[in-house]
């Protein structure tokens, strides 16, 4: 959930045939609209996955010093293109620097057990892809994978507009399979009800 604009993505996986949980990962991804992103599970992000861990061995004081100076140069002249920019007013450098004594203590051996410890937020793995990109000179992909998942197109016309026949078909499909399940009477109704609401 994106608390600034109270918009949801829904990720759908299947276990059946995942192989790896840090790269391409979903099945699909539903969201109304797509925004530019940091995409660390993206295919060719790979080589900006094993920079960012090997940073997270490094010395917190170290990585403290390139977010400084990251910061540094977002608030002079020398303006950064918009995929460099992150807020770092609204990171705090000492929790950051707790974290850096974990992974630096811990030494996680890949990307998965680097954003599984504890205190491993979304604000310090963009950090930490910040350094590897302008940095290191690795770069992470800004491509939004939901853009590849829309069933029925956009509401706004994006991709594509909204295939009105596929998508009542679609419903239609959904309906006749909720009549047919097994579940409870109460829950059946329920369902029924809240699918009905897309006719509108």
């Amino acid at each position: 959930m994106n608390d600034q604009n109270r918009m949801a993505r829904r990720y759908h996986w299947s276990s059946n045939e995942i192989e790896d949980f840090v790269c391409e990962p979903h099945k699909a991804i539903c969201c109304d609209s797509s925004s530019q992103v940091i995409n660390l599970v993206a295919g060719d992000s790979g080589q900006a996955r094993d920079t960012i861990t090997e940073i997270s061995h490094m010395q917190p004081r170290l990585i403290l010093k390139d977010l400084k100076m990251i910061k540094k140069h977002q608030e002079t002249k020398y303006n950064m293109p918009k995929r460099h920019y992150i807020n770092l007013g609204d990171v705090e450098m000492r929790r950051l620097e707790k974290i850096f004594i974990s992974t630096y203590e811990q030494k996680p051996k890949d990307f998965e057990k680097l954003i599984s410890l504890p205190g491993m937020g979304p604000k310090t793995v963009r950090s930490l892809a910040m350094i590897s990109e302008l940095i290191y000179g690795e770069k992470y992909s800004i491509k939004d994978p939901v853009r590849f998942s829309f069933a029925h197109g956009g509401k706004d016309g994006i991709p594509y507009p909204v295939d009105r026949e596929t998508y009542d078909l679609s419903i239609d499909i959904l309906h006749r399979a909720l009549k047919e399940s097994k579940i409870g009477r109460a829950d059946k109704i329920n369902a029924i009800r809240r699918l009905s609401g897309f006719y509108e």
